[in-house]
């Protein structure tokens, strides 16, 4: 009988495992009532124990005046144009919308994320990890996300067709907070992490949202540099994309990535079924569960059924989880149960 970090690094290597790996992911704040209130429950401590859940998420403690999430870290947007206060978004105009020089970065105040990263608290959050959990540092770094923030995103898109220079000037600028910031969080959990989670969402329900070639040619030198140094701390690499990457996958493995997360299964060419016949054995995925149809209008059912079909195809080399980073609360908690219970009753 396999613990949780042997079944999660076993399906990382297509090798073989005793039951299918699985991750419920980071439900919305909202949709956990409801989950708790339906198991009979009082924590997602008791949750993840009753649903076998193999992967142990570790938020990054980021708090400043701006934003108690790392994701946030930049106040990019113009809040004059923002429809609610603290609203996040990538379409409003940023700080960086009337610059077209490249010195001009230098404008911005840039955080340093060794003044608001809470060491203390890094260190509790991954000695909570039960030892036998993949104990998976959720990073994020999505210097590409940031850059679409900084100047609005058609502005952001077009300065990459038409200026270069400043493009790369704030990217970089994003790219080395990110790589500052994971460093500190390494070094505070050395020794006792497995995993991280990083990403960019490049995809829409079609396609990629702008030519691979410019993701290559912009945005994955920086990709590979936060990949490479999570890989000097000899950590795992779970790389997070929404929507159709199909054309991306296999750059990302050559990158670096272990796994490629989430197999949004209802976007253009992301089923587990087209997946599995294209990169079977060739690196892992997770997700793959539908979240968008399945999960919120299927019975238990339906939901055990794909659960198996999906097995079937990939009893290894595939993190059996919602197709979504976040089960929301249009999900039904008797779906959520149904799809881990099915995974963790399903012996190979």
């Amino acid at each position: 009988m396999m613990n949780h970090k042997e079944r999660f690094l076993a399906t990382i290597a297509n090798a073989p495992v005793d039951r299918p790996a699985s991750w419920i992911g980071l439900p919305d704040p909202a949709a956990i009532p409801g989950l708790i209130r339906h198991l009979g429950l009082n924590t997602m401590e008791e949750v993840k124990i009753l649903l076998d859940d193999d992967i142990y998420p570790i938020e990054v403690p980021y708090y400043s005046s701006h934003s108690n999430h790392i994701a946030g870290a930049f106040d990019f947007a113009k809040r004059d144009q923002l429809k609610l206060p603290g609203e996040r978004t990538l379409t409003t105009p940023g700080f960086f919308e009337v610059y077209d020089d490249p010195a001009d970065v230098s404008k911005f105040n840039w955080p340093d994320p060794a003044k608001y990263l809470d060491g203390e608290e890094i260190h509790r959050r991954v000695n909570a990890a039960g030892s036998d959990y993949a104990r998976m540092g959720i990073l994020w770094s999505s210097h590409f996300h940031d850059s679409c923030s900084a100047f609005g995103m058609e502005t952001a898109l077009t300065t990459m067709l038409t200026n270069h220079e400043m493009y790369r000037a704030v990217l970089t600028k994003i790219t080395n907070f990110y790589l500052k910031a994971n460093e500190i969080f390494y070094e505070a959990t050395k020794g006792k992490l497995d995993a991280v989670l990083l990403g960019d969402d490049f995809g829409s329900q079609t396609g990629l949202m702008l030519d691979p070639e410019l993701i290559r040619q912009y945005i994955f030198p920086g990709t590979k540099l936060l990949i490479d140094q999570a890989k000097s701390y000899g950590l795992k690499v779970m790389y997070h994309s929404c929507g159709s990457i199909f054309p991306l996958i296999e750059d990302i493995f050559r990158l670096g990535a272990d796994i490629i997360h989430p197999l949004q299964a209802r976007a253009t060419d992301m089923s587990v079924e087209n997946i599995h016949k294209h990169f079977s054995g060739k690196g892992a995925f997770c997700g793959g569960i539908d979240a968008q149809y399945l999960m919120v209008e299927g019975s238990p059912e339906d939901v055990k059924k794909r659960v198996h079909e999906v097995i079937d195809l990939f009893p290894t080399g595939l993190i059996v989880s919602p197709s979504y980073e976040a089960f929301l609360p249009d999900i039904p908690p008797e779906n959520i149960e149904a799809l881990f219970k099915t995974v963790a009753n399903r012996k190979l």
